[in-house]
């Protein structure tokens, strides 16, 4: 078969529609393309039946729609997180699940650094008294912060996204720490950028900023609760640019509202859904409060990782029908026997 012949459907969620540039893409690597704008079961199943690969962002893949696709070959994410996708239903039944997770490591570092250097700051607060007039109160918060070479960063997890940020930090002059689950992983990255590998309590007892880079699963979900939280700093802020279920809202917002942590920066969310074009104002708790810095998921974006998402994500569907594996690192599931064989370059 040649790859025109092959059915991909593209599922669209409510804000994640495609692209010229995208179809265009596809149309350059011989790929024709469907696309669904379906979100409920029901709806996705009649069209995805008989596809051979589906590709999506952000929308909802069950366990019922992906026993529907019954010659699925790939399930493509276009993104790196795929705790929305039905995965180990996919891996029991032959489909390859695929991810481009290092599209946006970059972007996530500079958001998560600009959350940092505005929460260090406290422009939130001196933009609100200059906007107010109170330059005393502009000042007097601006005054309160400390010099952030004199600061410690702590990292929850040190793959590549982590890595950038921490070369942003050294840049600053700021003290790096890091931990991992994998304490048999090579240090030469940590060591070379001089940071310091230790475990999490100490991470989280001498940090005076604590970002997450962090997948979403069984063994992080609500890893950051209340008893956790309790072991950081007073003065410290917490910053999460990478999946809401890692925190537990309700004791974030506690210990916030508290006086418990300095503040926090927060691009992801558990309770709020982001994949719309509207929200009700105020919707989170911690909405309004100068201390704390909410964006809408957005870390993700720039024009360059917008190409590489597509690009990725096409070479992985290319690769599985032309009968081999993608890149290993783009692999969600690689423990998956195929549907349909693949080789190895």
């Amino acid at each position: 078969m040649t790859l025109s012949e092959f059915k991909v459907v593209r599922l669209t969620a409510s804000i994640f529609h495609t692209t010229e540039a995208e179809m265009q893409a596809f149309a350059e690597r011989g790929l024709s393309v469907t696309v669904v704008d379906a979100e409920e079961p029901e709806a996705m199943i009649p069209h995805v039946a008989d596809a051979d690969v589906v590709t999506l962002i952000g929308t909802k893949l069950p366990a019922k729609v992906v026993e529907a696709m019954t010659r699925c070959r790939m399930i493509a994410r276009m993104g790196a997180g795929t705790d929305k996708i039905a995965v180990d239903r996919a891996t029991e039944l032959g489909i390859v699940v695929s991810n481009t997770p290092y599209f946006c490591v970059e972007e996530q570092a500079d958001h998560a650094m600009a959350l940092l250097l505005s929460l260090s700051r406290r422009l939130t607060t001196a933009q609100n008294g200059m906007a107010e007039g109170d330059l005393v109160r502009a000042r007097n918060a601006v005054g309160s912060g400390q010099r952030l070479s004199m600061c410690t960063l702590g990292l929850v997890g040190f793959g590549r996204s982590a890595v950038h940020m921490a070369q942003r930090a050294r840049g600053f002059g700021m003290r790096v720490l890091a931990t991992r689950r994998n304490r048999h992983a090579s240090n030469h990255e940590a060591d070379a950028l001089g940071v310091t590998m230790t475990d999490l309590d100490t991470v989280l007892a001498e940090s005076d900023f604590v970002s997450l880079h962090l997948p979403l699963n069984s063994a992080t979900h609500h890893m950051f609760d209340g008893p956790t939280l309790a072991k950081m700093k007073p003065t410290a802020f917490l910053i999460n640019t990478s999946r809401g279920g890692l925190t537990d809202e309700d004791a974030l917002a506690d210990a916030i509202r508290g006086g418990r942590l300095a503040g926090v920066g927060i691009d992801t969310y558990e309770a709020i859904d982001i994949f719309v074009e509207r929200i009700p104002p105020r919707l989170h708790p911690l909405t309004g409060l100068e201390n704390v810095i909410l964006t809408p998921h957005v870390a993700a974006g720039s024009v360059q990782a917008a190409i590489d998402i597509r690009l990725t994500a096409i070479d992985n569907i290319v690769d599985t029908l032309n009968g081999y594996w993608p890149l290993e690192e783009n692999i969600v599931n690689p423990g998956v026997v195929p549907r349909y064989a693949l080789k190895r370059r």
